[in-house]
């Protein structure tokens, strides 16, 4: 018999988290390789995010330095789908980072450590410290 203090919106959110929450941390997975040459052509533009003006400010601070988020690894759990390379497909094609948060917060903490100086290396550890 289920526990009658259980709703069923909450039910189904304990069933879809479980597990996450369960399965064994593998621990910091590699980032990729910043390509040669890579850009922000591909990044979605203002017109692509009318109906995600949270997003904008990522998307934009992204735009700025392509290099650096193609060198690092989403940890959303999108890196795991086949075509997404780096942290900066999130912010291409389909726009992962329109609605993500962590996608979000990855692109803005990579780019002020950036701004502030920090090598690339600096920039993982502090995303894998903070996300990973």
């Amino acid at each position: 018999m289920s526990d009658p203090s259980f709703t069923r919106r909450e039910f189904l959110i304990t069933a879809s988290i479980l597990p996450v929450l369960t399965r064994p941390r593998r621990g910091p997975r590699p980032h990729p390789t910043p390509r040669a040459g890579i850009d922000a052509s591909r990044v979605l533009g203002p017109k692509d995010l009318a109906d995600h003006p949270r997003a904008r400010a990522a998307f934009e601070e992204v735009r700025q330095i392509p290099e650096i988020i193609d060198g690092i690894r989403c940890q959303c759990g999108c890196a795991e789908v086949e075509g997404n390379y780096s942290l900066l497909s999130c912010y291409e094609k389909d726009g992962m980072a329109r609605s993500c948060d962590v996608c979000q917060g990855q692109g803005r903490l990579a780019f002020r450590l950036h701004k502030a100086g920090k090598s690339l290396a600096d920039i993982r550890a502090a995303i894998d410290e903070r996300y990973g």
